[in-house]
């Protein structure tokens, strides 16, 4: 059968399966369940005979949201605020592997200009910090206590300050990806520079390793950011490549995905602004393995939860879907 002619065949029975996975309308479960088996066939068949095809990519699209929500819907009696970030968000998040590594290497690409830019230039970090905060730590690392800032005000003080501070930038990240993504990139840059200045600051003074301190909260909050970034690019990025989608839906879908991403990465940066407040100011007394642990540790959770887990869900999911049958 030719494409065209399977397209017209099929055209109204997608179209409307597709209007009532989008607009939330309840669905007999045996209903949902015979669409979706008729949905992968279409699929197998398409991907037998039209590789490479738009109407591959659109079914396939649209398997995956037939498939998330009977997913969801066999959870519906369990806590859903658990099965949110246990099983729902991985799944949906293993789908944007991609942007997240895209987002990685923009943020490390200005991490190393700025870190390039201090090396050549060391007038660069005061342009970068400001000069009141440069002043501040060459006057700590002079008086011995390079990590001082870390120590001013009181604890439950700093961990909510830091925190809505953390979670005020990610969202910021998220909502400029509306400009196209430049906003997000904008954002993603700037934190990174900043990051690259501030770290080879510390190397210029021969004390780099005092940066492990910081490194304390600095895994989480600068691995979150990034993450945020993330939503933002696939918020921007959905108007920019809409595939199959008209530029106003795929805009819509990418903004809601974004903020889906932007919501799991809250805990993370209260975690991040708790151990700020209340153990990175310790961090020059602890005991060098207790620090690098919670380094690790914090760089093991953010790893496993956003990319290993993700696709080992993914891979469970797939060994447990049973086959399509050929049309």
């Amino acid at each position: 059968m030719r494409e065209a002619s399977f397209v017209k065949q099929n055209k109204e029975k997608w179209i409307g399966f597709e209007n009532a996975l989008n607009n939330n309308a309840k669905i007999n479960p045996d209903d949902l369940a015979s669409y979706y088996i008729q949905l992968t066939n279409d699929l197998s068949y398409a991907q037998t005979y039209y590789p490479g095809s738009k109407t591959l990519l659109y079914l396939n699209s649209l398997a995956s949201q037939a498939h998330q929500k009977i997913y969801i819907t066999k959870k519906e009696s369990k806590n859903k605020i658990i099965s949110f970030w246990r099983d729902e968000f991985p799944l949906f998040f293993y789908t944007y592997h991609k942007t997240l590594l895209y987002t990685f290497l923009i943020f490390m690409a200005a991490v190393v200009i700025g870190a390039v830019s201090t090396l050549n230039d060391d007038s660069f970090v005061r342009l970068i910090l400001g000069d009141a905060y440069v002043n501040m730590t060459i006057e700590n690392i002079e008086n011995g206590e390079p990590m001082a800032v870390y120590k001013s005000g009181s604890n439950i003080g700093s961990f909510l300050g830091i925190t809505i501070n953390n979670i005020r930038v990610a969202i910021i990240a998220f909502a400029l990806g509306v400009f196209f993504s430049v906003g997000t990139v904008w954002v993603l840059f700037s934190n990174g520079i900043m990051l690259g200045a501030f770290i080879t600051f510390f190397y210029n003074y021969g004390i780099l390793e005092k940066t492990s301190t910081i490194w304390l909260h600095g895994t989480i909050e600068i691995s979150v950011i990034v993450i945020a970034g993330c939503a933002g690019l696939v918020m921007g990025n959905s108007f920019l490549f809409p595939k199959t989608y008209s530029r106003r839906v795929a805009f819509m879908k990418g903004a809601k995905d974004g903020l889906k991403i932007v919501v799991s990465t809250i805990p993370f940066f209260i975690i991040a602004g708790f151990i700020e407040g209340f153990i990175t100011r310790y961090g020059e007394q602890m005991p060098w393995f207790l620090a690098y642990g919670i380094i690790f540790l914090s760089l093991f959770l953010i790893i496993y939860y956003y990319i290993v887990y993700p696709i080992l869900l993914n891979k469970a999911k797939t060994t447990l879907t049973p086959k399509p049958v050929l049309a």
